[in-house]
Formats: C-alpha cells, sequence, structure tokens
C-alpha cells in the first residue's frame, strides 16, 4: 500500500469520526462509522499492500525478519495534526491484515460525550477503585481519559497512568501526569502498578484488568488510600462483580467479597447506541455507587443479586440502570424506542413503563 493511500485514508477516517479502519488482502479497505462497517472505494488489498502495511505499523523494514517474528503486533502512532491510533498487525490465513482504532487527539468532556453528570462527582472521589467497564468499542477508553482530563483540570494530584498502549495524550493543567506504556516503559502492568506506589501518585490509572495480580495489586493500591481507575472487559454491574471474584481461587471468596466491598467506590457501564437522528452514537450508561446497603450486597453472596434492585431505588444517590437510563433516553429524544427495547434488560417492562407515560 503506497504512503499517500494510507494517509489519505487516515486523514478521512479522522475527518468523518470514524471508530476503526480494517484492512485485509482480497478486500478494499473498511471503516466502523456509527456502529457499521463500510467498505471504502478503493482497490481490493494484496498480500504485498498488506505485508508492506504491517511492516510500516511495527517498524520492522526487513520483510523476511518481519514474516519470521511478527503474528500478532499491539502498537500505536500518530499522524500529527490529525489523530493518534492503536494499531493491531495479525495474521490470517497465514496472510496479514491490520486494525486501527482511531484516536482523536482532542479529549472530549464528560457532558460532550453525553455521560451523565453523576460522573463528574465519581472524579472527586478522593480513594479507591473506580471501574468503566463495556464491551470492545463502547467507549471505555474514551470515558477514562475524560475522567483523567476532568481531574487534571479540576484538581491538584499526580496522576501515573499505565496503559497497553498508550492511547490518549494528555498535557499537564493543575495535575501532573505521568503516562507509562507496558512494553516500551515497564514490562507488565504488575511491574508497573508495583513501581507506581513509590512515585508518590494520587491517582492511578490502569488501562485494562486482564488477570488476578492485576486486580490485586489494584485492591492494594485502593487499600493504602489511593484512587485507582481501570476499565475491565464486562457489560455491566453485576458481571463486573462476578468477573473480579472469578479471578481468586474459592479459598479466599470470602476475603476477596469483604476487600472489593470495602474499596470499590463506583462501576460504570457503557453501552454505546444509535442517536434518534442516525448520525452518531449516544451511551447508555449503568452506574453504582457503593453505598452501605450495597457494600453489605457484596460482603453476602446470598444478597448480592439484590444489587440492581437497590440501584435502580437510589437515582437520588446518582445511581441508575441500564433501562432506567434507555427510558431517559427515549424520553428526552435521544434515542429510538426499538433502539432502547433492543438494549433493554427487561424489554417488556420498559416497554410498559413507556407506555404508560404516553
Amino acid at each position: 500500500m503506497l504512503q499517500q493511500n494510507l494517509n489519505n485514508i487516515l486523514h478521512f477516517a479522522a475527518q468523518k469520526e470514524v471508530s476503526d479502519i480494517h484492512f485485509q488482502v482480497g478486500v478494499p479497505p473498511m471503516v466502523r462509522h456509527n456502529g457499521q462497517l463500510i467498505t471504502l472505494k478503493h482497490p481490493p488489498l494484496t498480500e504485498e499492500d498488506t505485508c508492506s502495511l504491517g511492516r510500516f505499523l511495527t517498524k520492522i523494514e526487513d520483510e523476511e525478519k518481519f514474516k519470521k517474528e511478527v503474528k500478532e503486533f499491539d502498537g500505536s502512532f500518530s499522524l500529527p495534526g490529525v489523530a493518534r491510533f492503536r494499531a493491531n498487525v495479525f495474521r490470517q490465513n497465514n496472510k496479514y491484515a491490520a486494525v486501527l482504532r482511531v484516536i482523536p487527539l482532542k479529549i472530549r468532556s464528560i457532558s460532550e460525550l453525553n455521560l451523565p453528570p453523576m460522573i463528574e462527582k465519581i472524579a472527586f472521589i478522593q480513594r479507591g477503585l473506580i471501574l468503566v467497564t463495556g464491551a470492545t468499542g463502547n467507549g471505555k477508553s474514551t470515558t477514562l481519559a475524560a475522567l483523567v482530563n476532568h481531574i487534571n483540570k479540576t484538581r491538584r494530584t499526580h496522576i501515573v497512568t499505565i496503559e497497553d498502549p498508550i492511547e490518549f495524550l494528555f498535557e499537564n493543567d493543575l495535575s501532573v501526569i505521568s503516562q507509562r506504556e507496558v512494553g516500551s516503559d515497564t514490562d507488565t502492568f504488575t511491574t508497573a502498578l508495583r513501581a507506581a506506589m513509590r512515585q508518590d501518585p494520587d491517582i492511578i490509572m490502569v488501562g485494562e484488568l486482564r488477570d488476578l495480580e492485576t486486580v490485586d495489586t489494584c485492591l492494594k493500591a485502593a487499600e493504602t488510600g489511593h484512587m485507582v481507575m481501570a476499565s475491565i472487559h464486562t457489560p455491566d454491574v453485576m458481571r463486573t462483580l462476578g468477573r473480579l471474584l472469578s479471578y481468586f481461587p474459592p479459598e479466599e471468596q470470602m476475603t476477596v467479597r469483604q476487600r472489593i466491598a470495602e474499596n470499590l467506590m463506583s462501576v460504570i457501564s457503557l453501552r454505546l447506541l444509535v442517536n434518534i437522528e442516525k448520525s452518531g452514537l449516544i451511551p447508555a450508561c449503568e452506574v453504582m455507587l457503593t453505598s452501605k446497603t450495597i457494600e453489605m450486597c457484596i460482603k453476602n453472596s446470598e444478597k448480592t443479586a439484590e444489587i440492581p434492585k437497590y440501584m435502580a431505588k437510589s437515582k437520588d444517590m446518582g445511581m441508575q440502570t441500564f433501562d432506567q437510563h434507555l427510558m431517559e433516553l427515549v424520553r428526552t429524544k435521544k434515542i429510538r424506542m426499538e433502539e432502547a427495547m433492543a438494549a433493554a434488560e427487561e424489554a417488556e417492562q420498559l416497554e410498559r413503563g413507556l407506555t404508560l407515560e404516553i
């Protein structure tokens, strides 16, 4: 693939607010826009095109060395004045392919992202663990960046981020921000987390919770009085709690429940939906804050299933379930009824609630 062709595609993707760009042998490049894959007007890519792209992204000029060493690769790069890109190069059917995630240079604010106002208040929590959850491509990294930037503009803190790879680039405002990339700046999330404890942090942001060691170390950092923010690939609050517990062996479950209950301050779960004009995406959010009642429910396995019920009753505290937010988005004409029904946990109840209002 000629460098000029690639630059044109990257410029186009950034301009049109595309989320991802796909490159695969035998088909033209494709972009994901508002959740849909769209084929670009471009000749089908050849093996030479994708191999050349892979060598450019991995910075391995020698073709033989590239083919010998690279089966999967994660990295990031910048196009000055345009955007940053998170790149994944991989082999499939013995040929190379790549997917680029577009990361805007401008970090959008919590309000610009249409996130609930409560999330601004969550940014002022002083200690404990805050989790941002959702499926891939549903805005976890963007939301974490908005949280970090809100703190950066409103509090005097030292923020250490540990990412794989670094996505959004922050500029110091009231806060001092140290960004560390797994692979180039540190060996692992766990190593960087342990080192961060000696770097006088107020806030630690971890790109992703992937394993027992990282979860355990994040809990230890929260237990020592730090605010820890992280993302995890779970769709909602209940499955987030289940995932956290599943990392630990059965004999530690009671102790771990106690640790999570005492240190988990908030869970923000995200799902991106097409807006009513079909011109963009808007987040539906489930928000849990750990009240005394929810802390008790986390500690007691027989009570854990009651958490959504208490969340639904605690809107005055800033909590909400997905279905409550979906109803609000339909009422305020931000999403269509059919979009809400498809995303709802209890579609019939949501439809009944909206029908009674009408």
